[in-house]
């Protein structure tokens, strides 16, 4: 029981990430890349929930079935197991949902678009720069 603790505990210390800035977030692979930005004004901001991407649910399930095979014997054993994959899939999915807010911008071209980001930090009127890669929206940030 003891080791698996210590395993759990050093898997946490090793995949716990390093940076200390506080700044927006960026993909190893798309931190070097040229990206482009458009200015536009919020219309409506409107809270949403973002569900997991599978990350969460795999490993709850993963932490869950292993805190399961450690409880009872024969039987009992293979239904906490089971039990226990279950409660970390359903844990993991909960855990790993995030507020959001869905934002109407009219662009400064005079289109309409929504954007869907992490957080609620906007609210109609707020002037914005929207930095994208492709079509995929990377940033949104406030323009004063």
């Amino acid at each position: 029981m003891k080791q698996i603790i210590y395993i759990l505990l050093a898997s946490a210390i090793v995949f716990s990430g390093c940076a200390t800035n506080k700044g927006p977030e960026y993909e190893g692979r798309n931190y070097n890349q040229i990206k482009r930005y458009e200015i536009g004004t919020v219309l409506e901001s409107r809270p949403v929930v973002i569900t997991d991407e599978g990350s969460g649910k795999f490993f709850g399930a993963i932490i869950g079935t292993v805190l399961g095979s450690l409880v009872g014997r024969s039987s009992g054993r293979v239904l906490a197991t089971l039990g226990g994959g279950i409660a970390g899939y359903y844990a993991g999915s909960e855990i790993a949902k995030a507020n959001g807010e869905e934002l109407t911008i009219r662009m400064d071209y005079d289109e309409d678009i929504v954007v869907v980001i992490k957080g609620n930090r906007f609210k109609s009127g707020d002037r914005v720069k929207i930095i994208m890669d492709n079509n995929r929206v990377v940033q949104v940030d406030r323009v004063q």
